[in-house]
């Protein structure tokens, strides 16, 4: 099914620190993806916000790159973004998607910062739409609560129907429909486990097939 949807796709996949490790989505789903007969390019920087990816901001705790079925380049500590903008130019991708959330949350915040989330996301999505690229956005899975980022259930769902309502003109992929709270093990609250992110990838491949964004590029 995913090969019928997919083949002949060229997808540009940017995010947090999701994407930055070689167990992680840049293993699962990006190779989903390929296998699909698409042809990938991931890049991920950890830690960064949705306005990072308007301009070259250096990171803080890693990034990592794949092309293809090209093996994931680690890119170093500090490796910085590349303005959205100009990947796109450089690209040209059927389909942009961004995997993005759990660093805008502030777990450890009493509150949700809610201006601050929406002139990152609409910041971004508004460079985004200037290139009618179509889009998606892979909001935040459930994790488990505690551990060093201080995740709780109840501020990933405020999260999550935030992004919902804010990422338009790209579609919503909701993470928290894709498994139970606390049903894949992490090994630090927000970190998957590999057979978590296996499971998240295969997931995230499945839901996007189904979405018009995708099947409207289908009918091109």
């Amino acid at each position: 099914m995913l090969t019928s949807v997919f083949a002949g796709l060229t997808i540009l996949m940017i995010g947090d620190s999701h994407l930055t490790t070689p167990n992680y989505l840049i293993e699962s789903l990006h190779m989903d993806l390929e296998r699909a007969g698409a042809q990938v390019h991931t890049l991920g920087v950890c830690g960064t916000n949705a306005d990072d990816w308007l301009k070259t901001v250096p990171g803080t705790c890693g990034a990592a790159e794949r092309l293809g079925d090209e093996k994931v380049k680690l890119l170093g500590r500090t490796a910085p973004t590349t303005p959205i903008v100009e990947l796109l130019a450089k690209d040209k991708p059927d389909l942009l998607l961004i995997v993005m959330g759990d660093a805008m949350a502030g777990y450890d915040k009493d509150v949700f910062p809610k201006a601050w989330v929406w002139q990152q996301v609409t910041a971004l999505t508004k460079a985004i739409g200037t290139t009618q690229t179509a889009c998606a956005w892979v909001g935040p899975a459930w994790g488990t609560e505690g551990g060093k980022y201080k995740k709780t259930y109840a501020r990933v769902k405020q999260v999550s129907a935030f992004l919902k309502n804010n990422v338009a003109p790209c579609e919503y992929i909701d993470s928290l429909t894709l498994s139970k709270p606390g049903e894949w093990a992490t090994t630090d609250g927000q970190h998957f486990t590999a057979s978590g992110y296996q499971t998240w990838g295969d997931e995230i491949a499945k839901t996007l097939a189904t979405m018009p964004v995708v099947q409207g590029l289908k009918k091109k």
